[in-house]
C-alpha cells in the first residue's frame, strides 16, 4: 500500500470584512497539499488525477511559480538560494486547489519549504488576482514552533474594494492533522478583512479524492463565480472601487 506525504485538507473558507461596510461569506472546499517530489507517482497511483495532463482533477506546473511549465522544485530552491535560505535537499510542499476539468483559480497558494531534517525553513505565499497576475511573498521561518507568524506591507493589487496601503498579518499552523490559515488585512486604523481556511487532513488516494470531487463538484468554477458575486454584493452596499494603476504579470518580494 502506498503512503504519500501529500494529502487532502477538507474544510471551510470564511471571509469577514469590517469596513467600510460589514460583509461575511463562507464556503466548503478542499485543498491538496502536494509534496512536489511525489507528483509523478501520484499520477500513477491515484485515479482521476493527472500531472500536466487533462483529467477530472489535475495539477499543472504552469499554474504556479514562474508559470512557464518548468520545474517548481527548481524554481523554489533557486529563489531560496538567492535569499540565502538553506533547505539542503529538503522537501517542498504546495497547498493549492487542483484543476477541475482543466480549470482552476487559486487566490492563494502556499509553498512550505523544509530542510532534510523536516524543519520548516521558508514559506512562500503565492497570491493571484482575477487579472491573471501573481505576486509571491517570501518569508524565512524563524521558529521551530507549530505556529507561523508573518507580517508585511501589501505589494499587489487583489481586491478592487481594498486600497494598496494596507498590511497582511499571516497566522498559520504547520500543516499536520489539521490546517489553519488566517490572514488579517489591516490599515493604519485597524482591521479591514479577515480570511480563514480551516481543514482536516485526509489521506490522498483514489477513493478519497473522488469523494471530494463528488462533495465539491466544479469547485474551481464556484470559486471564481463566488468572487464576482461577492464583489457585486459589496458594490450594491456602496463600497467604493479602488482603481488599478500598476500592471504586473509575475513578481516576488523577500520579506523580513
Amino acid at each position: 500500500m502506498n503512503t504519500f506525504s501529500s494529502c487532502i485538507y477538507e474544510g471551510l473558507i470564511t471571509h469577514k470584512r469590517f469596513k467600510p461596510k460589514k460583509h461575511f461569506f463562507s464556503y466548503k472546499s478542499f485543498s491538496l497539499l502536494l509534496d512536489l517530489s511525489e507528483i509523478v507517482d501520484l499520477e500513477k497511483k491515484v485515479n482521476f488525477f493527472s500531472y500536466n495532463k487533462f483529467n477530472i482533477l489535475s495539477f499543472y506546473n504552469i499554474d504556479h511559480g514562474p508559470r512557464n511549465g518548468s520545474s517548481l522544485i527548481k524554481w523554489v530552491k533557486k529563489i531560496l538560494y538567492k535569499a540565502k535560505i538553506n533547505v539542503d535537499g529538503g522537501k517542498v510542499k504546495l497547498l493549492c486547489f487542483p484543476r477541475f476539468f482543466g480549470y482552476v483559480f487559486n487566490p492563494l497558494s502556499i509553498f512550505y519549504c523544509y530542510d532534510k531534517n523536516s524543519k520548516l525553513k521558508a514559506v512562500l505565499y503565492e497570491v493571484k488576482n482575477t487579472f491573471n497576475e501573481q505576486h509571491t511573498y517570501i518569508f524565512r521561518s524563524k521558529s521551530s514552533s507549530n505556529l507561523i507568524l508573518h507580517k508585511c506591507r501589501k505589494k499587489f493589487y487583489v481586491s478592487p474594494f481594498i486600497p494598496m496601503k494596507t498590511f497582511y498579518n499571516f497566522r498559520l499552523t504547520q500543516p499536520k492533522n489539521n490546517l489553519s490559515i488566517l490572514i488579517k488585512q489591516t490599515d493604519e486604523s485597524g482591521p479591514l478583512l479577515i480570511a480563514h481556511q480551516a481543514g482536516k487532513r485526509i489521506k490522498l488516494n483514489s477513493y478519497n479524492l473522488f469523494r471530494q470531487f463528488i462533495k465539491h463538484p466544479l469547485m474551481s468554477f464556484k470559486i471564481i463565480v463566488a468572487i464576482h458575486f461577492e464583489a457585486f454584493r459589496l458594490w450594491t452596499k456602496g463600497v467604493k472601487l479602488v482603481k488599478k494603476n500598476i500592471k504586473m504579470k509575475n513578481s516576488l518580494s523577500l520579506e523580513k
